[in-house]
């Protein structure tokens, strides 16, 4: 069939479902990628819109717009909360976006297993709030709380900001129900651990709908305990700040928040508690009174041990108030003439200053008007920790020029991380744009992606081009 017949079709099986409205299109035909808002900025909207997008009300939605999809060789892109930032569900044309987000709510609450299972286009914040009322929480705050849904979170392997302590998406999914790309219905059961095969849940996570749509998920719970522990340190220097969280996490202490703020971002958001070129560290305990006491107890000492100095719990309230603020924080910098983005990678205790170093030092050298560089560590392991790189420079009207410096800029923090051994993406999702460095990534197990992709969506309809470059 032509583009317009299986619009026609489509149109026809979805009716009001299925839109084709212009402007809608448009919005839908990037996500919050760096150089894209700043084109929209602009006034110009340059990525390829879809032919239409279908608001799937069920499953069964989902799996007939896939089996149709399939047969006709459509191109799907499978959209949610649409906080992605790494091109994730961009469209191509003639592509049709697949929205899950009619199909939420709570489906079960589960008190005695500690689970809760939702649609796929259930709002975290929503999930979150209802947990709360009941004493429990989901344990998973990600900044995009405010857009986020429970599909996007599973499919791009989300983590939160308190995930030292209750862990990333992967920790948290025990269950999922799922449509391949033929239109095939799939669950995946909910216990706490098996050794039956392969864990067939990780297919999922993290493969932003390269092999199938997310329709519905289930994830543990935890008791809720509104009391914490909260401290805060001024420390001389990044690498004195990772030293003294590599011995808090390798002695066993679990805290629900670590962050360490290099001394650029700790002078924007912590100048008033800090002295001039100090770095800043933050930290909460949760959970039992012991336990969250203890392991503050013991922070104090190790982070006292390596030179920092205590400085009570008010900036770890202030960044309560602004740790979700990142969305505003970059429009806001469109208005002000800057281009401004992100990116999250990973690390060894061994490897990630040497990532830090390097990447603060070429950005001025590579990119013409810098107006920021910076970083801080948040989430972190025994083995390591990422490193989450904020970055801008003076914008330029001449858009095809602001995608070269984004490439530049970008390709600085990749190099240097695959240089040093470390992971290109820590929690935000490959997307379409972190592909060209994904056979580094993964080196002679890259060869496996296209093994699955082959297995799961022979005809390559599923967000073709996402971690795999597009055939």
């Amino acid at each position: 069939m032509n583009q317009q017949d299986i619009k026609n079709q489509l149109q026809e099986m979805f009716g009001e479902h299925f839109i084709t409205d212009e402007e809608v299109l448009k919005e839908r035909s990037s996500d919050l990628i760096g150089y894209r808002r700043w084109e929209r900025f602009n006034g110009a909207y340059l990525a390829e819109k879809p032919m239409g997008v279908i608001m799937a009300q069920n499953t069964e939605d989902v799996s007939r717009a896939l089996a149709f999809c399939n047969q006709n060789k459509v191109l799907v892109v499978p959209q949610c909360g649409r906080s992605c930032v790494c091109s994730g569900t961009e469209t191509y044309e003639g592509s049709v976006v697949l929205d899950g987000t009619a199909m939420n709510g709570i489906l079960k609450f589960d008190e005695e297993n500690y689970m809760v299972t939702v649609g796929c286009g259930t709002p975290l914040k929503y999930l979150e709030e209802y947990c709360n009322q009941k004493g429990y929480t989901t344990g998973h705050f990600p900044q995009s709380l405010p857009l986020a849904q429970m599909g996007g979170l599973v499919s791009t392997r989300s983590i939160g900001q308190l995930s030292t302590l209750y862990g990333g998406i992967e920790d948290l999914l025990i269950g999922l129900e799922a449509v391949l790309a033929d239109g095939s219905v799939v669950r995946i059961k909910n216990v706490p651990r098996r050794a039956a095969g392969p864990d067939l849940r990780y297919l999922f996570m993290g493969s932003e709908g390269n092999i199938g749509f997310v329709t519905e998920v289930t994830v543990k719970l935890f008791k809720r305990y509104p009391e914490n522990w909260m401290g805060a340190f001024g420390i001389d220097s990044v690498k004195a700040g990772l030293d003294a969280i590599k011995e808090i996490m390798q002695d066993g202490y679990r805290p629900a928040v670590v962050r360490l703020h290099d001394a650029v971002e700790a002078e924007m958001t912590y100048k008033k508690f800090i002295n001039e070129g100090e770095s800043i560290l933050l930290f909460v305990c949760e959970g039992p009174e012991s336990i969250r006491n203890a392991t503050g107890e013991a922070i104090m000492e190790i982070v006292q041990k390596h030179g920092g100095r205590p400085l009570g719990e008010k900036p770890v309230e202030l960044w309560y108030q602004v740790r979700n603020d990142t969305c505003d924080d970059l429009y806001r910098a469109n208005k002000q003439g800057l281009l401004r983005d992100t990116c999250e990678i990973s690390g060894n205790w061994s490897d990630i200053y040497s990532i830090y170093e390097n990447v603060l030092k070429r950005f001025p050298q590579e990119i013409e008007d810098v107006v920021q560089i910076s970083a801080h560590s948040s989430h972190s392991y025994q083995t390591g920790t990422n490193m989450y790189f904020v970055f801008s420079w003076k914008g330029v009207k001449d858009l095809a020029k602001s995608e070269q410096q984004y490439d530049t800029a970008m390709g600085i923090i990749m190099e240097e991380t695959l240089r040093f051994g470390g992971s290109i993406c820590h929690h935000h999702g490959v997307g379409k744009y972190r592909t060209k460095w994904m056979d580094q990534e993964h080196g002679s197990s890259y060869q496996m992606m296209y093994t699955l992709k082959d297995a799961f969506d022979p005809n390559g309809i599923m967000n073709t081009g996402t971690f795999l470059p597009k055939r």
